[in-house]
């Protein structure tokens, strides 16, 4: 971003010997973590300053010059650096530092003695301290959820408790559940809350844990005030001892963690105003982080009903465009609004503001009334969704509107001038006749200068502007002020004098009625319960409106699914396509259908070229899955899904250099926590598993999970692979059916062969790899092509010999009874008990040890010993 000069203020001080204090102080200021920023507050507010590496930090990713630091104390050897930050860019960095980059933020201030102080701090969830410098001039997104959590046991089974808190809406939530090895179900969470922040105990063999102390020194886990914090917290009229949540004590261990963490006793004006939930794990899909990242879309669970509502707007066009263009536009955060209320700092424009969405009510709730396409099923779908709570919450609001017409000058807030009217009070009338009269004189003196020079231009604050100024040089009532690209602007004495007098009289004006603008927001305060219901009812509206747009401007529009409950019903999609893909700029999608049926094709191996299409395919399986269950329309011309109770992904490859994590490791660590979450109501889709390894190993890995997933769990499932050998497994397994993606292969006229993927899915085994075709197609150098091919053949005729001595040697029964002892093997490892956790040196410990368990048993079958031979 670029700053002006503005932007930056000079940090100076009365003499070198405040200087070389404050040098010290900053020198024996204790050590904090690598992603805090600590910041100086100067001239109460006005200006920031940033030292050491925080300023270095400042100047590198804001500022994006060096020109800003200077050096306190020395030269740039012996010197602390140093910038500052007016208020302004200060707030933009904020915003970004805790929204988006995840840091920590310290505020320290000066006190009377001249001691300085923390008195504010912030993490990415918890920012209820610096809410007036986020969101001063803009909307916040997505709320800040700070999460924490406790782990127990109870009949040998993981129990998870953990509460969480958004503070910008005043709402604790609390859930407890049973979780396995992977906590799999945990991580669900995190993703549909969407946490920036996690409190847990701390545990000092855990390594990772250890860069959390911060955090966890200033909390613990004891419920010993949990019923009366959350007593006050909730209002006097629950008992929450009364309530089915407070028998959880996991997750009331949690949250009395969570209550201290962000000093929610602290603000009396918390009390009263908060609401217990609980997160039902069972009510959501569940997606891994795999899943997440694959099928590109955040989760958002709620009612198959919201498909109603959508095909309602979907066939209404003047009903759909009206919401969205004239009745939701610019309606603002009011659940931010009531909370500024609640705390006292709200002004006279977020009581207009509020005002402006009260005035929207009756025309929105008119226009649901009288759509075109309104029948009586529809009727009563609008009525009992929207239109009932839209009218009770109007005529709770009728009041407020009363007030505001009754109180506020309406006509000067069209020139964004928030005033109480003159009306309302005598000392106010006689300042506004005052100003009135001023504003006479002042427009007399615009006219006459006007009419002398031809200005073209009148600035808000009666400056006024020329491009040739010559006509007022040398006249001395005419006053050059600035000049500019555009002219030259100036003003005249008389002018001056006006404008001062007038400015004067608004900042009496401004104080007289401050008292009454505190009665103002008292009476505003007093709706809060009706603005932050009024905005939940809003939002779910946006989001059907959101859905129908998305629907029906597709490049093909969507349809509308048929849904089946949770464990009965099939997928049959007709010409499906990807949301994502088909909206890019020169990409004419090419459709495909898909068909899982229960006890025929559950399970889907997909073979073909590189780049022909598979990933693609099984992914917008997985998408289209997400968005029907959320309650939105699908690409495809015809659509019916089962409810699945989580989304499994096990998709593209990379390590993770930093974990000591090879890509191959990733894989299995990935893999075997979908073998442990998945249920037979789930879907999973798997993408070119075993790359990280050797042919032979990834081979029966791939075999074995496929295998597995067909056999035992009988989920739905996608595997897109190159392993053309896979394929035979529906031989064995009647649910497993296989997959192409087609290529039309040609020659071209220096006798080579050209591919043209066709990007269609049809039946059937891909009857070639195409690997070394695609290297042609890179220009690969003719001889290394030529050896490719040579050792492709070698490969085929050693792995037929292999397969034909294993029928030879051993006997059926040997091969399966060694299939068997490897396949157990691989589970064996894929249960070990927090493995997601484990570095790679105690992973292949593990494996070690699991083999020595297996030993006799691989000696003990002579094909066992064979395969192991060969690697």
């Amino acid at each position: 971003m670029t700053t002006s000069v503005k932007d930056r203020p000079d940090l100076t001080f009365d003499n070198q010997q405040g200087e070389q204090g404050f040098c010290a102080f900053i020198r024996g200021l204790p050590q904090k973590s690598n992603n805090t920023i600590r910041l100086f507050e100067r001239s109460n507010g006005d200006y920031y300053s940033i030292h050491g590496d925080d300023a270095l930090y400042v100047a590198r990713d804001f500022y994006k010059t060096s020109s800003v630091i200077k050096y306190l104390g020395g030269d740039m050897n012996k010197g602390i650096p140093s910038c500052t930050l007016s208020r302004l860019a200060c707030d933009t960095f904020l915003r970004d530092a805790l929204l988006n980059k995840q840091m920590r933020i310290e505020i320290w201030v000066q006190g009377l003695k001249g001691q300085w102080k923390l008195v504010k701090n912030a993490s990415p969830g918890n920012i209820q301290a610096f809410e007036d410098h986020l969101f001063s001039d803009v909307e916040i997104s997505a709320s800040p959820i700070v999460l924490s959590v406790k782990l127990g046991m109870q009949k040998e089974q993981k129990i998870v408790g953990v509460s969480f808190a958004d503070t910008t809406i005043r709402e604790l939530g609390v859930s407890e559940f049973i979780d396995n090895e992977s906590f799999s179900n945990f991580e669900s969470l995190l993703i549909q809350l969407g946490v920036k922040e996690c409190v847990i105990p701390l545990d000092e063999k855990d390594y990772d844990l250890l860069k959390l102390r911060d955090i966890i020194e200033r909390c613990d886990f004891t419920t010993k005030d949990i019923e009366q914090d959350l007593n006050r917290l909730l209002g006097d009229d629950i008992s929450v001892v009364t309530l089915p949540e407070f028998e959880m004590k996991h997750a009331m261990a949690s949250c009395a963690s969570l209550i201290k963490y962000l000093s929610l006793m602290t603000d009396e004006n918390n009390l009263g105003h908060y609401i217990l939930r609980h997160h039902d794990l069972s009510q959501y899909m569940k997606l891994d982080t795999p899943a997440l990242k694959a099928l590109n879309l955040m989760p958002n669970t709620q009612e198959e009903l919201r498909q109603s509502l959508v095909e309602i707007l979907v066939e209404d066009t003047e009903l759909r465009l009206s919401i969205r263009e004239e009745h939701l536009k610019n309606v603002p955060d009011l659940h931010r609004l009531a909370k500024r209320f609640q705390k006292r700092i709200a002004s006279l424009q977020d009581v207009i503001r509020v005002y402006q969405v009260v005035l929207k009510l009756p025309k929105l709730i008119e226009a649901l009334e009288l759509f075109d396409s309104m029948n009586d099923s529809n009727k009563e779908l609008i009525d009992e969704i929207y239109n009932i709570k839209l009218k009770e919450h109007y005529g709770e609001l009728e009041k407020y509107q009363e007030m505001v017409e009754t109180t506020i000058d309406l006509e000067a807030a069209d020139h964004h001038h928030f005033m109480i009217k003159a009306d309302f009070n005598p000392e106010l009338k006689g300042i506004q006749d005052k100003i009135n009269k001023v504003k006479e004189e002042m427009d007399e003196e615009y006219e006459k200068a006007r009419s002398f020079t031809n200005l073209s231009l009148l600035q808000d604050d009666w400056i006024l502007i020329l491009s040739d100024a010559t006509c007022i040089r040398g006249k001395k009532q005419y006053l050059e002020l600035a000049t500019q690209r555009n002219g030259v602007f100036f003003t005249t004495t008389k002018l001056r004098q006006l404008s001062t007098s007038y400015f004067d009289s608004l900042d009496i004006y401004e104080k007289e009625q401050s008292l009454l603008v505190k009665e103002v927001i008292d009476i505003a305060a007093s709706y809060c319960p009706t603005l932050e219901t009024l905005n939940g009812l809003l939002a779910h509206l946006d989001v059907i409106v959101s859905f129908a747009h998305v629907s029906v401007h597709a490049p093909i529009p969507y349809v509308r699914p048929k849904m089946y409950n949770k464990g009965v019903g099939d997928v049959v999609l007709k010409n499906a396509r990807h949301p994502c893909l088909e909206v890019q700029d020169d990409v004419s999608f090419i459709p495909n259908d898909v068909s899982l049926i229960r006890g025929q094709h559950e399970f889907l191996i997909i073979t073909g070229p590189n780049m022909g299409g598979k990933s693609t395919y099984i992914r917008q399986i997985g998408v289209i899955a997400l968005m029907a269950q959320v309650g939105c329309f699908v690409p495809c011309t015809e659509a019916s899904l089962c409810i699945f109770d989580c989304v499994l992904a096990r998709v593209g490859a990379g390590d993770s250099q930093l974990k000591g994590v090879s890509t191959f490791m990733a894989e299995m660590l990935e893999t075997a926590n979908i073998l442990k979450t998945a249920t037979p109501n789930s879907l999973i889709i798997i993408d070119e598993l075993g790359r990280g390894t050797s042919t032979y190993d990834g081979f029966g890995l791939a075999w074995a999970i496929s295998e597995y997933i067909s056999t035992h769990i009988r989920c739905f499932c996608m595997f897109a692979t190159h392993f053309h050998e896979l394929t035979t497994l529906s031989e064995e397994v009647p649910y497993v059916c296989n997959l192409h993606v087609t290529a039309h292969i040609g020659s071209n006229s220096s006798g080579g062969r050209d591919i043209t993927l066709l990007y269609k899915v049809n039946e059937g085994v891909c009857d070639e790899s195409f690997g070394i075709h695609v290297a042609e197609l890179a220009n690969f150098p003719d001889t290394v092509v030529k050896l490719a091919r040579r050792k492709e053949k070698q490969l085929e005729e050693v792995t037929k010999h292999e397969e034909k001595d294993d029928k030879e040697k051993f006997s059926k029964e040997v091969i399966e009874k060694g299939s068997t002892i490897i396949e157990e093997f691989f589970k064996e490892i894929a249960n070990t008990p927090d493995i997601d956790f484990m570095d790679y040196k105690s992973i292949l410990e593990r494996i070690s040890t699991v083999k020595n368990q297996y030993q006799e048993k691989i000696e003990n079958n002579s094909w066992c010993q064979e395969v192991i031979s060969r690697f």
